[in-house]
């Protein structure tokens, strides 16, 4: 049996790591106050360069302004109401930022600081698994340079951005058996997208099993599992009539959550193929190339709580949901992280020196990020920059608009609006007070012949009259008594 002085000792360490977890250097605060105002100008600038997009910017800025005015949050975009899109009820909370002042730069500062706070839970973790200062400042370091967080955060807006600190700071809670703090977690994590509810679930099934901590683990399992059956069977077919958004990339797989489920149970066959391929394999190089000098197959337990969001994007017949661009891996990102933290407390790792881990992290990021947009691809339309900021500037009402992709979402704050895709060209017109529209950079790798057919029509309809012209950029506006 272990002594009483052996049992004192122990106490003695729980306590000294339970107090390393509250401190932090200023170095680390000063890299997340940085971090976040790199973010916020960068995804600021492309905004106003017009590089923004309807989807899915534009339908968050939309709703969250609705819900800051009292009014239904229906999405004109999509046609139905924000809880058929992702049941993201923790969305609602930015409604009270609209309320101040209704800007979509709140969106923006919300990304920035959501996904640069994750380095805080971070340190911490890394300090409580017995990591030194040095090493847990390159941690933090490591997330913040992971090319991940900058790509995603210059691609419009999505709610998982505030999800990913909230799960670092859950399984600190957990760490530290703080249960009140690791329901509240879960609660929030859970209203940011219905397809985390699996990843809750898996990380549920890691507290449970390998961390052994049972009651945290048993509350994500119960929770991940009811909130996904109440998401995706009652709310989302309830308030968007039709199945979750992502199912049609499952096709192949049913036309519905339960067919997918039940194919994956029962035909594995239908999925080995796209398990073994080599596009599966260059995801996991783009995702583990970053911090694989930190990975060590003993140490990677914390994974298991990936494997959903690793399975969906490699099942996905939606190459977008296997790059470091958009914002599916983003849930994957912070177990991979508790890996390379595990391999560097157990004293393993190719580089465990803060200096060399910082400089790998920063030789990936150069190598992965998208920062090189900002003179490339988001300056090739800016001869049309000026004809763009007058064209917005005629929309003087609140009243519909259809206007191109990457100018809706400067035009969001209304009941109507819509983006001109395919199909819009035979579209009900007279429902719209202006028509905004950029023929010559329509954005998205939309076809020109989109606004070409548009402006046609609208020459030829007398309810509306040409108010602008310049450089392929058109406004037009109904006429006052059609």
């Amino acid at each position: 049996m272990e002594s009483s002085a052996d049992s004192i000792k122990a106490s003695g360490n729980d306590t000294e790591k339970l107090t390393k977890a509250r401190l932090m250097p200023k170095s680390v605060g000063w890299m997340i106050c940085v971090s976040a105002l790199i973010l916020f100008v960068c995804s600021s600038v492309r905004h106003a360069l017009f590089q923004s997009s309807a989807f899915d910017l534009g339908i968050y800025d939309q709703v969250i302004y609705l819900m800051s005015q009292g009014q239904p949050p229906i999405s004109s975009f999509l046609g139905f109401h924000h809880l058929g899109n992702h049941t993201a009820y923790s969305v609602y909370l930015l409604g009270l930022l609209y309320k101040i002042y209704p800007t979509i730069h709140w969106l923006f500062a919300v990304q920035a600081i959501g996904l640069s706070l994750g380095a805080l839970p971070i340190w911490h973790l890394a300090r409580h698994a017995g990591l030194n200062e040095s090493q847990a400042t390159a941690m933090a370091a490591v997330y913040l340079l992971y090319p991940l967080i900058f790509n995603l955060n210059i691609f419009d807006f999505h709610p998982e951005v505030m999800a990913v600190s909230v799960i670092l700071g859950a399984v600190l809670a957990a760490r530290l058996g703080k249960v009140g703090w690791f329901c509240c977690a879960i609660f929030f994590v859970l209203g940011c997208k219905a397809a985390l509810s699996l990843t809750v679930v898996a990380m549920g099934v890691w507290l449970l099993v390998f961390e052994k901590k049972r009651v945290c683990g048993a509350i994500a399992i119960v929770a991940g599992v009811a909130w996904f059956i109440i998401a995706t069977q009652i709310i989302i077919p309830q308030f968007s009539g039709t199945e979750a958004a992502a199912v049609f990339r499952y096709a192949y797989l049913g036309d519905s959550v339960l067919d997918i489920a039940k194919n994956l149970l029962f035909k594995p066959n239908l999925v080995l193929g796209k398990i073994f391929s080599l596009g599966t394999l260059e995801y996991l190089a783009l995702l583990l190339s970053p911090v694989i000098w930190g990975l060590s197959p003993r140490y990677l337990t914390p994974l298991v709580a990936a494997i959903p969001a690793l399975t969906m994007n490699i099942l996905a017949a939606y190459p977008y949901q296997r790059d470091l661009i958009h914002q599916y891996s983003l849930p994957v990102l912070p177990f991979l992280l508790l890996s390379v933290i595990a391999t560097l407390a157990a004293g393993k790792g190719l580089l465990r020196n803060k200096r060399e881990i910082i400089l790998w992290s920063l030789v990936a990021f150069l190598a992965l990020a998208k920062f090189g947009y900002f003179w490339s691809r988001y300056l090739r339309p800016i001869e049309t920059w000026q004809a763009t900021k007058d064209a917005i500037a005629l929309v003087k009402t609140k009243e519909g608009v259809l206007a191109s992709a990457h100018i809706a979402p400067h035009l969001t704050h209304r009941t109507l609006i819509k983006a001109a895709f395919p199909g819009s060209e035979s579209a009900d017109l007279n429902q719209f007070r202006y028509v905004v529209l950029n023929v010559r950079y329509p954005g998205l790798g939309l076809p020109m012949e989109v606004g070409t057919t548009l402006v046609k029509r609208l020459s030829q309809t007398p309810e509306f009259r040409l108010s602008y012209q310049r450089d392929d950029v058109f406004v037009f506006e109904k006429v006052a008594d059609s």
